[in-house]
């Protein structure tokens, strides 16, 4: 008796990571409903400037694909402008992964940090002053 089995259509996964500051950020992209989620949460519930730079990515992908495709990320460390454009880096490598190399390129074209890291740390504070690079005055009165 033959039977038939049903084979599970295996949908295309991309992960990639971005680095903005302290704030490190991992994008994940598959085939689904159109869902944007950061840190388990809806997009709209973040800012609208904030909302606006982690979507930037998806304005290259047409509004029919851009429904049928789920992003989560999961943003740790930093402050809130650090983790959007940590967010902003991984969708963006996410998506050039996902759609491959034509679209990385139109992305390096149109802004090269969408998918190049930021390398700029903070300097780190060192004796003999208040900050990294200030000095203590000295007052003789």
């Amino acid at each position: 008796m033959a039977e038939k089995v049903a084979k599970k259509k295996k949908s295309k996964i991309a992960q990639a990571r971005g680095k903005r500051k302290e704030a490190i950020a991992r994008a994940t992209v598959r085939e689904g409903k159109g869902l944007v989620r950061v840190n388990d949460h809806s997009i709209d519930a973040l800012p609208s400037f904030i909302r606006q730079i982690v979507t930037e990515p998806l304005n290259f992908i047409e509004d029919a694909q851009r429904t049928k495709l789920d992003v989560r990320v999961t943003v740790r460390g930093g402050g809130v402008m650090g983790q959007a454009q940590a967010a902003r880096t991984a969708i963006a490598r996410a998506l050039a992964l996902h759609f491959g190399d034509d679209m990385r390129k139109r992305m390096i074209e149109y802004d090269r940090s969408l998918i190049v890291e930021d390398p700029r740390r903070v300097e780190p504070k060192k004796f003999k002053g208040p900050k990294a690079r200030a000095r203590f005055t000295k007052s003789y009165r």
